[in-house]
């Protein structure tokens, strides 16, 4: 499975920003699609899971302001975000789950700043 990753980007506080994915490969394999983020210097989360079959998860920081959705007919899964604050600035990473392993896109750079 290869994910190529795009939409990060300069935006400002109280922002949005939309984040798209996409899969390619063996798209039958995989069981899920989701977000991480990577801020400086501290450790890669969950900002959003979202199964084939099932509800779609969220980090706790989320509260309300970002929202993960899917494409299939286009392999692609999106993630909206809004109210947009400084924590948020990190590399976001798209990721994909299958039965064997997780696989990684290249991650897109936001950055939330006046």
């Amino acid at each position: 499975v290869q994910l190529q990753a795009s939409g990060g980007g300069l935006v400002q506080p109280g922002g949005s920003l939309r984040l798209s994915c996409v899969a390619s490969g063996d798209i039958s394999s995989i069981n899920g699609l989701g977000w991480y983020r990577q801020a400086p210097g501290k450790q890669r989360r969950m900002v959003a899971h979202m199964p084939n079959r099932g509800d779609k998860i969220y980090g706790d920081f989320v509260r309300g302001r970002f929202t993960i959705s899917r494409d299939n007919a286009k392999n692609t899964v999106y993630l909206e975000m809004s109210s947009l604050g400084p924590e948020d600035s990190a590399v976001y990473f798209c990721n994909a789950l299958t039965y064997v392993r997780a696989f990684w896109g290249q991650g897109t750079l936001v950055t939330v700043s006046s």
